[in-house]
């Protein structure tokens, strides 16, 4: 049945059909591209997946003209559609085909040419089309639709119909990405502070750490984004219901002698559960001395961040990317938990340097971003999706202060103009939320991580020698980050406005700016656990 969500603000009001977007959803996109968000849901291991992908369907007028037919699923009061003209022509290289193309025709390279096709008249402000509604800013790109982004988030915390219990292990996540993307668009969510904690309490096990739902195994993922989500809503009791020691020694049991971590008790070894791990440890000021009956005890380890550093290293592979696993194919999303578990535990000018190869790195990370598209795919020969605008667009902050070292100095070594263009002409729906492409549907998961991504091109971070930080801990460097906003210039050279601006992204632990501190802070203070 449809579900209608509304602020105590005065606004339009939204209705959406839940089943119906589902469904659209799923029959839309390829396995191989929905076996991507099972990485941060904790589902099926990627390679278990993609044996079964199918092609994308090809980028019709239908595929791109579909938002406007589906009157009945989705409708919206008091706003009328626009039809505002760009102010700028969009500069050539979003418009026109790579200057180099291979020949040779492969499924992929079809592939690849139906989604130019698809993008390239949301890039170029489809000139003549009556359904370009959106406003643009003074450089002729569609505003941020701030309102209507919340609205839909909103939407994505209320209630599920009985045929969503197949998401039901991916609770604390749904709750993670509404609140982080609203917190972004600048809306209070304190208001959902008495609902979340009531949500996640019974998702903690008395042997620590979070299942994905009530009487679910704890798993790294579920207990990552369900202390995201407890200290996104800054409230007492959401700190105080988190059993510390419990989870620490629930960390000590997945932590292997090899220096790897699972992901849950055994599970898989896998970079996501390093660093799921490590923000856990870090932001709850968990001792960072393993258990005494950790299984990497035996193997003569002593603390959390032992062998880490090595194992990592081993899920470089051959192109340059980091891989789940050693042996694994390179991912983005694996990269950027590569590389922000590093940043964990040491400076990245350090830890990234030390342990990876980074020139085989930023190249591999290059050829990610798409062009005439301008967003990034999160594989060698894979379609642009807008949640790799974090996966791969937030590996670039901590990749650039490796390469500054102590002096700082920043270096942009990606277009931050071709991804803020992607996000904001291919990726907002006209009726709110984010999505992979324009004919992929919204959903909270590219929500989320496409407002984090437009975080990353709109804002500078960089990382604060800590001989000059108040922060000394063993676990300090992570807390040693600076944030800024771009110049007026920086904003003209990117295609966007004032008004477009999204919040600061944590480059660590994507957490709206100053969470994480507040966090470590308030467990700081506690003594012992």
């Amino acid at each position: 049945m449809p579900i209608s969500t509304s602020s105590r603000k005065k606004r339009r009001k939204v209705v959406f059909n839940l089943l119906k977007m589902q469904s659209a959803s799923n029959q839309a996109r390829p396995e191989s591209e929905k076996l991507d968000e099972g990485l941060s849901l904790g589902g099926p291991r990627l390679e278990e997946l993609s044996s079964e992908a199918e092609d994308l369907p090809a980028a019709t007028s239908q595929d791109v003209e579909e938002d406007s037919e589906d009157e009945e699923e989705f409708t919206i009061e008091g706003q009328p559609d626009q039809d505002v003209r760009p102010q700028q022509p969009t500069p050539a290289l979003f418009t026109s085909l790579p200057p180099i193309r291979d020949e040779l025709e492969t499924a992929t390279s079809l592939l690849q040419e139906k989604t130019i096709q698809e993008c390239l008249p949301f890039l170029a402000g489809m000139d003549g089309d009556k359904k370009s509604t959106f406003e643009r800013n003074s450089h002729g790109v569609p505003k941020l639709q701030r309102e209507m982004h919340i609205d839909f988030l909103q939407f994505t915390l209320g209630h599920y119909p009985s045929q969503f219990a197949g998401i039901d292990a991916s609770r604390p996540w749904i709750l993670y990405w509404a609140l982080n993307g609203l917190f972004l668009l600048g809306q209070d969510v304190r208001e959902y502070r008495l609902r979340v904690i009531q949500t996640l309490t019974p998702f903690q096990n008395a042997t620590g750490g979070f299942g994905g739902g009530h009487g679910q195994t704890s798993h790294c993922a579920a207990s990552y984004a369900a202390v995201l989500s407890l200290a996104i809503i800054n409230e007492t009791d959401a700190y105080n219901m988190i059993d510390r020691k419990a989870m620490w020694q629930w960390l000590g049991s997945i932590k292997q002698p090899d220096g790897s971590f699972t992901m849950a008790v055994g599970g898989e070894k896998d970079v996501r559960g390093a660093y799921c791990s490590m923000v856990l440890i870090t932001l709850l000021n968990l001792p960072l001395a393993l258990p005494p009956d950790s299984p990497a005890r035996a193997a003569g380890l002593d603390t959390f961040t032992d062998g880490l550093g090595t194992w990592i290293s081993r899920c470089q592979t051959f192109e340059g990317g980091i891989g789940g696993a050693p042996g694994n194919e390179a991912h983005g999303a694996y990269a950027f938990c590569a590389l922000a578990c590093l940043c964990t535990f040491s400076e990245p000018y350090n830890g990234i340097s030390h342990h990876l190869d980074v020139p085989a790195l930023v190249s591999w990370l290059s050829a990610r971003q798409m062009q005439p598209e301008g967003g990034f795919a999160g594989r060698t020969n894979k379609l642009v999706d807008g949640c790799y605008s974090h996966w791969v667009g937030g590996c670039w902050p901590l990749i650039e202060a490796a390469l500054a070292g102590p002096s700082g100095l920043p270096t942009d070594l990606w277009s931050r103009e071709g991804l803020v263009r992607y996000l904001l002409s291919c990726c907002q729906n006209k009726r709110g939320g984010m999505r992979d492409k324009p004919s992929a549907r919204p959903d909270g998961y590219h929500s989320c991580y496409g407002l984090a991504g437009l975080s990353a091109a709109q804002n500078h971070s960089v990382y604060v020698d800590p001989t000059v930080s108040d922060q000394a801990t063993s676990l300090g460097p992570a807390f040693n980050w600076m944030a800024s906003h771009a110049t007026e210039a920086e904003m003209d050279a990117c295609g966007y406005d004032a008004t477009d601006r999204v919040g600061f992204v944590h480059p660590v632990f994507v957490l709206p700016w100053g969470v994480a501190e507040r966090t470590r802070a308030y467990f700081a203070q506690k003594a012992g656990f």
